[in-house]
């Protein structure tokens, strides 16, 4: 299956052949619909086919390729369909992903704290890091620092580098999680600040991202702390 979402975040509509289809869930041949995964929610939006609409309700990564969820049944393999993904989702995801990366760097730039994980919403999105001391005037001082970077407008970009590659990437090492086990790695790097292993959607400039604004910072237990965020456009 070919997930045209990593190549191009900004693309939204897609045409599709149905590979495999079992009461409302159906696979296709390549598909522009971001599966939830490493904290991002996955796209919703429709597929057409003969002109009958089929909601995506999720997409899920699974054996055989991505699953799309729809609301009913009906498609069957060998049918061709239009894939719309709903557009104002995705972008908030992107925004918010990206901004999650850009306050990741800065936390470890500061810091040297590990990211130990993140999770997106629709409303607000958080960051979660290991970190021994506490400061939450200090978290404020790091979101506006963020926000700083935002605003100097730097391009996003992706690339694919091999597994050896990226090991020698000191830059990925920040996360607590392992490089992905995969013979390619996609490497999204904000200009000047960070790289990260990353298989999520994301905007092409941080001025794209808007303000940063702290909801709440937590102490979620020994040297695990959590930024709470929202974006305003």
């Amino acid at each position: 299956m070919d997930e045209i979402y990593l190549d191009d975040s900004y693309l939204w509509s897609f045409s599709a052949m149905v590979m495999q289809a079992l009461e409302n869930k159906a696979i296709l041949n390549k598909t522009a619909f971001y599966p939830q995964s490493g904290g991002q929610p996955s796209d919703t939006g429709i597929l057409e086919h003969d002109s009958e609409i089929f909601q995506v309700v999720s997409a899920e990564k699974a054996e055989g390729g991505i699953v799309h969820t729809l609301d009913r049944p009906g498609l069957n393999p060998g049918d061709m369909v239009s894939g719309k993904i709903d557009g104002d989702r995705r972008y908030r995801f992107m925004r918010s992903h990206t901004a999650c990366h850009i306050l990741s760097a800065v936390i470890f730039q500061e810091t040297g704290a590990k990211i130990t994980g993140n999770q997106i919403e629709h409303s607000r999105s958080r960051v979660d890091f290991s970190l021994e001391s506490f400061d939450k005037s200090r978290m404020i001082e790091y979101v506006e620092k963020a926000n700083q970077i935002v605003s100097d407008r730097r391009p996003v970009s992706t690339r694919i580098i091999s597994r050896e590659e990226a090991l020698a990437l000191p830059d990925l090492h920040r996360l607590a999680m392992a490089v992905p086990d995969r013979d390619t790695i996609r490497v999204v790097e904000i200009e000047g600040i960070d790289r990260q292993a990353c298989g999520g959607t994301h905007v092409k400039n941080t001025a794209e991202v808007g303000r940063i604004k702290m909801i709440k910072a937590e102490n979620k237990g020994k040297a695990n702390r959590r930024i709470y965020f929202s974006l305003e456009d």
